[in-house]
C-alpha cells in the first residue's frame, strides 16, 4: 500500500513536503520514467516556485531533461504531455485544498495520472535511494515552453461549434476562484462571443475570494451575481480547473452529478460508446447511458482510474460526482473548460436556459459527509462497516464499501488526500436519502 501516493499523486503542508522530499520524489519519478523529456507546470500557489525548483533539480540530476511550463491549469500539462510525446509530466498543485497545501501530480506518457497502486514502485526507488545519478556531462537540460496555453486553446476551440454560441452571445459570469483558470476561461468565452464577466479572476495563492474548492457554500457570491445581473449561466472552478461546477440562470447550484449526466447525453448523442464512471457516482448516469445507447463501467474513484479506463475502452466520456470530466477525443484528463463550453454549446444550439437542460436528466437526490478519521485506521474501519451492513443491500467493494437497495444506495469509502471517512447516498427523494446519511454515518461514528 502507497506510503505518500493518494487518488493521484501527493498532497501535504510544507512541513512533510519540503524542498528536500520533493527533489528526491522527482528524482525517483525521473528513474521510473527512464530519463527522457517530462514537463513540468504549476499552480499559484505561494509555495509553488519554491517547490518546482526542487522537481526541476532532481528530474535533472535523473537525467531527465525538462519543459517547464510555467503556471498552467492541471489539464493543460496532461494535455501537452501526450501532444509533445513526453515521457510524463509532474504538476505542483493541491488542487482544491487550502493555501497552505501543496502537492505533486505525476502524470505518465499518455497525460494519464500515477495512481496510488503504481505510486508504489516511485516510493520504493525514493525509500530505498535507488534514483538514478547521472553523471555530470550526461545532466538533463531544462528549457521554458511558453505555448501550452495556446495549444490547450487551440485544441478547446476545435472542440466546440462556436457559431451557436456567437449567435446567442450570452451573459455568463465565470468564478476562477484566483486559480489557473483565469489563464484560460475569460478569453476563450469572450472569443465564442460571450458577455463575460469575471469574478476573481486574478491568479493569487492565497485565495483571497474564496476557498478553492468550488462547494456550494463557497460560491455563494457567483450564486447571488448571476441573479442580480440576469446572466444565463455561471461557471466555477477549482484551483488547477480539471473540475467545475455550474449556476443556472436562476441562481441555483447544479450538482457534478447533473452537469456530468448533461455531459454524458452530450457525448453520447455524438458517437455511441462506453461511459466510465466511479462507484460513487449517480445512478442518473446509467440511466442517460442506457437511454441514448451507451454501455457503463465502474471503477474506484479518482481520476488515475477513470482515465485508464477510458484509454483502455476507447470511451466516449469519463467522469465523477465532484464535477471532473474525461472527454478523450481531445485528451485523457478531467477538463473542466471542455465541460464548461460544451454544455454552453447545448444551450445555446436549443436555445434552452440550464435549468431546463437539467430538469430533463433523470432525478436523484443526493448527499455527503465525511468523518475523520487516522490514516492507520481506515482500512480496519471499512472491514468493520462491511461486517455491520452486509445484510442490508448488495455489497460493492471496489472502492470501499457500497451498500445498494432497489433505488438508492450509500457508500462509505476513505478519503485518498485526507484522513477522512467519506459518506455518500442516493435516492428518489431528499427525505430518504436524508435519513440514509443520518444511518450510516451514525454507524461510522461507532465504529
Amino acid at each position: 500500500m502507497a506510503k505518500y501516493f493518494g487518488t493521484y499523486g501527493i498532497r501535504g503542508r510544507l512541513d512533510s513536503l519540503t524542498p528536500e522530499f520533493a527533489l528526491r520524489m522527482s528524482s525517483a519519478f525521473g528513474t521510473y520514467v527512464k530519463g527522457g523529456k517530462v514537463l513540468v507546470g504549476r499552480d499559484a500557489r505561494l509555495s509553488g516556485t519554491m517547490l518546482k525548483y526542487s522537481v526541476i533539480a532532481g528530474l535533472l540530476g535523473s537525467g531527465c531533461d525538462v519543459l517547464d511550463l510555467g503556471i498552467i491549469p492541471l489539464p493543460t500539462l496532461e494535455f501537452e504531455v501526450r501532444k509533445l510525446s513526453a515521457a510524463g509530466g509532474v504538476m505542483i498543485t493541491a488542487s482544491h485544498n487550502p493555501p497552505e497545501w501543496n502537492g505533486l501530480k505525476f502524470a505518465d506518457k499518455d497525460g494519464i495520472g500515477i495512481s496510488s497502486e503504481e505510486g508504489e514502485a516511485i516510493e520504493r526507488v525514493f525509500e530505498n535511494g535507488s534514483s538514478k545519478k547521472a553523471e555530470w556531462n550526461r545532466l538533463g537540460r531544462m528549457e521554458h515552453y511558453m505555448l501550452g496555453l495556446e495549444e490547450h486553446m487551440d485544441a478547446l476551440r476545435r472542440c466546440i461549434e462556436r457559431r451557436h454560441i456567437l449567435k446567442e452571445s450570452p451573459r455568463v459570469l465565470l468564478d476562477c476562484g484566483n486559480g489557473t483558470a483565469g489563464l484560460i476561461a475569460p478569453k476563450l468565452f469572450k472569443e465564442f462571443g460571450c458577455n463575460v464577466t469575471t469574478l476573481n479572476g486574478q491568479l493569487d495563492g492565497s485565495f483571497p475570494g474564496r476557498d478553492s474548492e468550488p462547494t456550494p457554500q463557497n460560491v455563494q457570491e457567483l450564486m447571488k451575481a448571476v441573479v442580480a445581473l440576469g446572466a444565463d449561466l455561471g461557471v466555477a472552478w477549482d484551483g488547477d480547473s480539471d473540475r467545475v461546477i455550474f449556476v443556472d440562470e436562476k441562481g441555483s447550484y447544479i450538482f457534478g452529478d447533473k452537469s456530468f449526466a448533461l455531459a454524458t447525453d452530450i457525448a453520447l448523442r455524438e458517437r455511441k460508446g462506453a461511459v466510465v464512471t466511479t462507484v460513487a457516482t449517480s445512478n442518473a448516469i446509467a440511466d442517460v447511458a442506457s437511454e441514448r445507447g451507451g454501455t457503463i463501467e465502474y471503477v474506484k474513484v479518482g481520476g488515475p482510474y477513470l482515465s485508464r479506463r477510458a484509454k483502455e475502452l476507447n470511451a466516449v466520456i469519463a467522469g465523477e460526482e465532484a464535477g471532473g470530466v474525461i472527454w478523450p477525443s481531445v485528451h485523457l484528463g478531467k477538463d473542466g473548460f471542455i465541460t464548461a463550453l460544451k454544455i454552453l454549446e447545448r444551450m445555446c444550439k436549443e436555445e434552452r436556459p440550464l435549468s431546463s437542460l437539467i430538469a430533463d436528466m433523470p432525478a436523484y437526490y443526493n448527499s455527503k459527509t465525511k468523518v475523520e478519521c487516522p490514516a492507520d485506521r481506515k482500512q480496519t474501519i471499512l472491514k468493520r462497516f462491511k461486517e455491520k451492513v452486509k445484510r442490508d443491500g448488495r455489497i460493492n467493494s471496489m472502492d470501499g464499501v457500497r451498500v445498494d437497495f432497489d433505488d438508492s444506495w450509500v457508500i462509505v469509502r476513505a478519503s485518498g488526500t485526507e484522513n477522512l471517512m467519506r459518506i455518500f447516498a442516493e435516492a428518489k427523494s431528499q427525505r430518504k436519502v436524508d435519513e440514509l446519511l443520518r444511518k450510516y454515518k451514525r454507524i461510522v461514528d461507532k465504529l
